[in-house]
């Protein structure tokens, strides 16, 4: 495809490894703590690095995010080594993002300062909520007071981007309830709150026993709404559906999800998605980290390609398009996806007379309010056949 250049590329690194799975995580995360083969994954990851560095040529990576699990079971001077890494291999753009998680607790969030030396620019702090009894539901093994440690140590060590995340709609959650967890967030005074709602996703304890209290979807839709509000009173601008920043602080690597970019993936079950001249294509990583790590040794298998199609090209250009509060143009569907514009104005007819989206001028489209509230539905509707 002649636009590859015009698409951004990102790089995802996934660290696999928490301290306790928490019950409502669906992510790849397994339990090791201090056990787990940090040396070995590492030296995985670096061959890893040097044959996704094939798939980026010289396109520069507009940012880096360390997923995990809990990235920052990793010491620092492993961060360093691993960006060292990716220095070696890659261009970087000049102001490039690199995102690390890290939960708020003293086993888990490591040295800050640290962690900035190592080349780490944005720090997410995974705090999910002010509540005691609510940390306790979900499993967290943070206090409420680590979190605020955590992240003024982060201030203090020179992050000057960090991201707070946050849950709501939990057991026994009142609106009143996840408006002070929000008011708690902003008075760290983060450049960034992502706050979004529980759902009880397959495969994870909660799906298997929901616990017990979990608002209704009126409360939930209530929760959201005066959530919003206060977000924005607070001077936080929400420009995803579970996405809010203070002005110029919105995040690179997401955005880059959100509009179809290109992601290069590193680590055991990590997802890439990759445009060149003969087309777009998904691949994964395996995900046992231990099988991971000996493919990674023997180089026994490479990632098979997966082509998407024109069908599957809009339907996920929309899936992530359609959760951006400030809507889209049909330029960027054309140059994210290949595809012309007069396909997508065919797709969306039905939906625009159903009032879950509507123009912004004669090439540009927003999801109504309406639309926000059924997203869900509304994706639905651009599944392929």
């Amino acid at each position: 495809m002649s636009n590859t250049l015009q698409v951004p590329l990102s790089l995802y690194i996934h660290l696999p490894w928490c301290v306790r799975k928490c019950p409502y995580c669906d992510f790849n995360s397994h339990t090791a703590g201090d056990k787990a083969p940090r040396a070995r994954y590492l030296d995985a990851l670096k061959t890893d690095l040097a044959a996704e560095s094939e798939r980026a040529g010289k396109r520069p990576l507009v940012s880096v995010f360390l997923g995990g699990g809990t990235p920052s079971l990793f010491t620092p001077d492993e961060i360093a080594d691993l960006l060292k890494a990716v220095r070696g291999r890659y261009v970087l753009a000049d102001d490039v993002e690199i995102t690390m998680e890290a939960n708020p607790g003293t086993v888990e969030c490591g040295d800050p300062a640290g962690y900035r030396r190592a080349g780490v620019n944005r720090l997410s702090v995974g705090a999910q909520s002010f509540s005691p009894a609510s940390l306790a539901v979900l499993g967290r093994i943070h206090s409420v007071d680590d979190i605020g440690r955590a992240v003024r140590a982060a201030t203090a060590a020179g992050f000057s981007n960090i991201n707070i995340d946050l849950m709501y709609a939990l057991p026994g959650q009142d609106v009143a309830a996840a408006v002070f967890d929000l008011e708690r967030a902003a008075e760290l005074d983060p450049t960034h709150i992502s706050w979004y709602q529980l759902t009880l996703e397959p495969n994870t304890v909660f799906h298997a026993r929901p616990p017990a209290g979990l608002p209704g979807e009126e409360t939930s839709f209530d929760i959201q709404q005066r959530g919003q509000q206060r977000l924005a009173e607070l001077g936080y601008g929400q420009y995803e559906v579970s996405a809010y920043a203070r002005a110029d602080m919105r995040s690179v690597h997401n955005l880059n999800y959100w509009s179809f970019g290109d992601y290069l993936a590193v680590g055991a079950g990590a997802h890439g998605k990759i445009t060149n001249d003969e087309g777009i294509w998904r691949y994964a990583k395996i995900a046992n980290p231990q099988q991971y790590m000996q493919q990674q040794e023997g180089r026994a298998e490479v990632p098979t390609l997966k082509p998407l199609s024109g069908d599957d090209r809009l339907f996920e250009f929309l899936l992530n398009a359609l959760r951006l509060t400030d809507g889209f143009d049909e330029l960027l569907f054309e140059t994210r996806t290949g595809l012309p514009a007069a396909s997508l104005r065919q797709r969306l007819e039905p939906v625009i007379k159903k009032g879950l989206i509507a123009s912004q001028g004669s090439d540009s489209w927003r999801v109504t309010p309406l639309g926000h509230r059924f997203l869900n539905d509304l994706q639905a509707e651009f599944l392929p056949d």
